[in-house]
């Protein structure tokens, strides 16, 4: 059966007559395994002016002889996730996504405010962002009241939310559900499931890694490496190991607000059009604070964000 790729079909031509369009699908380095509308593959090179690619960048092609090609083009991204390189710059990790599913578990303890972070990048990609809870068949009588309470606090903030595990028959049917019509990428502390989650949604997983790595000539597929595999449940799925931890040192403090949704109806009635929502007088945001129509936590995490972004302005560098 060929592969399917999420590329409109049409020729594999430009008006430029040697240029094809494709899809990257690996990245890595300077080369990238390159998926055309037909679904076939190549490695590529990029040229030395094109300096950030991602896994799920559309590009246009030259053929370079040998079954090899060059990247001439990056084409507009729709949306890109980021991380922070070893000096603190950001970095593509992944374009054209449109939809960040957090993956958490009871063990390693969720964290709310490691959530938080995951939902300000979404909302900035700006993407669809949902929670799911791995291992559910592992709550216990001591941890679940806490989870319940947590994920809860997220619903009402109108994010999806469901429960799966890989043990039990039919237990991903939720996740499909939601994977179906997207491009999705899975983060998530260690130790969450997420390489488990891909496994069971990829049943020939260990065979597409060796088609991938066969058909790029890199060598064994290796955990840096950040992939995009197409679901046979339909939409696409980006594996990265480059999120299990995430900041937003490259953050400007004055976008963060506009990371946490339930804000923005009543920023627009605070007294000063600046306000930071931090201890100006006639906050709205603190009133509904107050009133109790937003999450006092929520608010707080703000708060210690807006602090630490501050604190890291102008140290960007010794990172």
């Amino acid at each position: 059966m060929p592969r399917r790729s999420p590329l409109k079909p049409r020729a594999e031509s430009s008006a430029d007559g040697d240029r094809h369009p494709g899809l990257i699908i690996r990245h890595h380095g300077r080369g990238a395994l390159v998926e055309t509308p037909a679904g076939n593959r190549l490695e590529c090179t990029a040229r030395k002016r094109i300096r950030d690619l991602a896994c799920g960048d559309r590009i246009e092609w030259s053929p370079a002889g040998d079954g090899q090609g060059v990247i001439e083009q990056v084409l507009p991204r729709r949306s890109v996730l980021t991380r922070p390189d070893h000096r603190g710059r950001p970095r593509a990790l992944a374009a054209n996504i449109d939809q960040l599913l957090i993956v958490l578990a009871p063990e390693p303890e969720p964290t709310a405010a490691l959530i938080d972070r995951y939902l300000i990048a979404a909302e900035l990609m700006p993407a669809r962002a949902a929670l799911v809870l791995n291992k559910s068949d592992r709550l216990t009588p001591a941890n679940r009241t806490d989870i319940d309470r947590m994920l809860d606090e997220f619903s009402a903030l109108e994010i999806p939310v469901v429960r799966v595990n890989t043990r039990e028959a039919n237990a991903l049917t939720p996740l499909t559900g939601l994977l179906s019509t997207h491009t999705s990428i899975l983060v998530g502390q260690s130790g969450v499931g997420k390489s488990s989650l891909v496994n069971a949604l990829l049943p020939e997983h260990e065979l597409r890694v060796g088609e991938l790595s066969e058909a790029s000539g890199q060598g064994r597929h290796t955990t840096s490496d950040t992939t995009l595999y197409h679901l046979p449940g339909g939409g696409d799925l980006i594996d990265s190991p480059g999120v299990r931890d995430f900041h937003l040192w490259h953050l400007d403090k004055t976008e963060l607000a506009q990371g946490f949704r339930e804000f923005a109806d009543y920023a627009q009635q605070c007294r000063f059009h600046n306000c930071r929502h931090l201890n100006e007088p006639g906050c709205a945001v603190q009133a509904a604070v107050d009133a109790g129509d937003i999450s006092a936590r929520r608010l707080e995490s703000y708060r210690k964000l807006y602090a630490q972004l501050e604190a890291a302005e102008g140290r960007l560098g010794d990172y």
